[in-house]
């Protein structure tokens, strides 16, 4: 409308709000989009992007090993350089950074570097500035939170983990969800002491129970320590910079760094919603109906602020979904099942679906078809990493409600299993499907006897 200066003004240059503003502004929508940090969000910045590229940094370790028995000599023992491997790693995310800002350009969406904060319904406040629009979107993601105890200001999250300038020779991982288990990996890999600590009694909660286990042990196998029903009361900083870690079960460990990943909250510091009435729940994410608008019909928001399904595709969808509901009169929802999702810890986990615990949460008569075995690489590497592969099938309909897997390339893997589950394959389909063979992912087509 005439009387505003955009018609839509997005808070936050992430996965989601980049993928509105784009789309917005192709449709000729007169587009704004503020960012104080940087572009492309948590995703390109401080997540999944600099995170797979150390997990392969991380893996070659083992390559190095596994090379031996396929008669490849390395001279002198393999070395990282830590420093390399930060700085080309910084090098691509800038690119990444350059990427978002073309794509925005191109479009013809104005990108206003500077914290936006809501003014009132209509307007926002940046840099001093003041720009009105008829439809204002928060995307501005989560952050990750550490809790207050004596000597937490030492500690680092997976922000910092990044950019540290020195590569630590021990580590101690503080938490239980996929970031904690992924970074004492990639530590691990690259060549710390690495240990892992969690408050209960086995990590990845909401995921299947049988690959919580199974990565447990893979994970110890590959040298990581971990300690269960334990954490941390309060930490030391000694004179040689080291940290002491007082935990709640008597005990004591001195490493050089500690990195918290005990969960992310949603960015809403400083974006006035109090001021403007913009509901939020307890834990500070932003309430939104099926079409991503607040209880202020011209406040809309999406991704990980709303703290629904914390992925980057998911972003993305949502920012599609929404910019078609707003102008092109499409009014459907965006589907939130059967989503898949991988863990890129070593080995990968890979997801879609229901777990055999939620199946039967659910009241569904379930058969089990499950595999593990050691793929056919470690045949001669000598290595005794294992592959775990599981199916739920609903026992009456023949549908398969999950699919599982933890072994190399998992994530990869699940990707083409859950466009056959959101096609509704049944088992008897994946029973008729010819494997590729030799491959782990053929086992998916022949596993015939459940095991439960």
């Amino acid at each position: 409308m005439a009387q505003y200066d955009y018609d839509l003004f997005v808070i936050g240059a992430g996965s989601g709000g980049v993928r509105a503003a784009r789309v917005a502004a192709a449709l000729g929508k007169r587009v704004a989009v503020a960012e104080d940090r940087y572009l492309g969000g948590t995703c390109v910045n401080v997540g999944c992007v600099p995170k797979k590229l150390f997990v392969y940094g991380a893996h070659y370790s083992e390559d190095f090993h596994d090379a031996n028995a396929y008669g490849w000599q390395l001279e002198g023992r393999p070395r990282l350089d830590w420093a390399t491997l930060r700085d080309n790693k910084n090098k691509e995310i800038e690119r990444l950074n350059k990427v978002y800002a073309s794509l925005l350009e191109n479009v013809g969406a104005q990108l206003i570097n500077g914290y936006a904060s809501l003014r009132d319904a209509h307007s926002v406040t940046v840099n001093d500035q003041h720009f009105t629009a008829e439809r204002i979107l928060v995307a501005t993601g989560g952050w990750p939170f550490v809790p207050e105890f004596p000597g937490s200001e030492h500690v680092i999250t997976s922000n910092e983990a990044f950019y540290l300038e020195q590569f630590p020779e021990k580590v101690l991982v503080v938490g239980g969800g996929y970031i904690a288990v992924e970074f004492a990996g990639i530590f691990n890999g690259l060549g710390a002491d690495t240990e892992l600590i969690y408050r209960r009694d086995l990590f990845l909660r909401g995921f299947d129970k049988d690959v919580r286990e199974f990565v447990r042990d893979e994970v110890s196998k590959k040298g990581v320590k971990l300690a269960f029903n334990a954490d941390i009361e309060g930490i030391t900083k000694l004179a040689d910079g080291r940290l002491r870690a007082q935990l709640n079960n008597g005990e004591t460990r001195t490493v050089d760094t500690i990195l918290y990943a005990t969960g992310r909250k949603p960015k809403i510091e400083g974006l006035g919603l109090d001021r403007v009435g913009v509901a939020t729940s307890k834990d500070g994410a932003i309430l939104v109906d099926e079409h991503f608008q607040t209880n202020v019909p011209s406040i809309y928001a999406l991704g990980d602020v709303v703290g629904r399904i914390q992925l980057t595709p998911v972003a993305l969808a949502e920012g599609m979904a929404l910019v078609k509901h707003l102008y092109q009169g499409d009014d459907r929802l965006l589907n939130y099942n059967a989503i898949p999702t991988a863990v890129f810890c070593q080995p990968n986990i890979g997801t879609v679906g229901l777990s055999e615990e939620e199946a039967k949460e659910q009241g569904l008569d379930v058969a089990i078809f499950s595999s593990t075995f050691r793929a056919l690489k470690h045949t001669l590497s000598g290595s005794d990493e294992r592959c775990l592969m599981k199916m739920v099938v609903d026992k009456i309909t023949d549908k398969v409600l999950g699919v599982h897997m933890v072994g190399a390339d998992a994530g990869e893997i699940m990707q083409g299993i859950a466009i056959a589950m959101k096609a509704g394959a049944t088992k008897a389909i994946f029973d008729q499907t010819i494997g590729i063979h030799p491959t782990s992912a053929e086992e998916f087509v022949t596993m015939r006897e459940p095991v439960r």
